[in-house]
């Protein structure tokens, strides 16, 4: 089976952001880092070339796949900031409903600019979908390495 492309890296974050061109973008990613850093209680990684990273979980499909992914992370995209969620949650349609301008796909929340959204309804989605990854994964144990 073929091995995860997004794993965790050693480069720099700061990097990351300093080199997003667009002042108003830099500064919104620079937000959701503290906000998604506080809500996992885990500092920023760098997930692969272009994702933001909070905090980590182990998953094992039916398949047999397994890997490790960010809690939460996003990533500053030319049109947009992607937002990855990996969880649906009991509330999250009437979060949405509430957040203000955004696009969602089925793990991905898309955002122009954080002006145009509640940070409020934002950090209860990004709160929700840690929760919710925590609780899903909780009993999937990561593989034994060997020494």
């Amino acid at each position: 089976m073929a091995a995860n492309k997004t794993v965790a890296t050693a480069a720099s974050v700061e990097a990351y952001l300093s080199a997003i061109a667009d002042d108003d973008r830099r500064r919104d990613c620079e937000r959701l880092a503290g906000l998604m850093s506080r809500a996992t209680g885990a500092p920023a990684t760098m997930w692969g070339a272009g994702i933001v990273g909070f905090g980590s979980y182990h998953y094992r499909y039916d398949s047999g796949r397994e890997g490790d992914a960010c809690l939460v992370g996003f990533a500053a995209r030319k049109g947009d900031i992607s937002i990855y969620l990996s969880c649906e949650t009991p509330d999250r349609e009437a979060l949405l409903a509430r957040l203000g301008r955004h696009k969602m796909g089925k793990a991905c929340l898309y955002l122009r600019r954080l002006d145009e959204v509640d940070l409020d309804v934002l950090e209860r989605l990004v709160l929700d979908a840690v929760a919710a990854t925590r609780q899903r994964y909780a009993s999937v144990a990561a593989p034994a390495h060997p020494a």
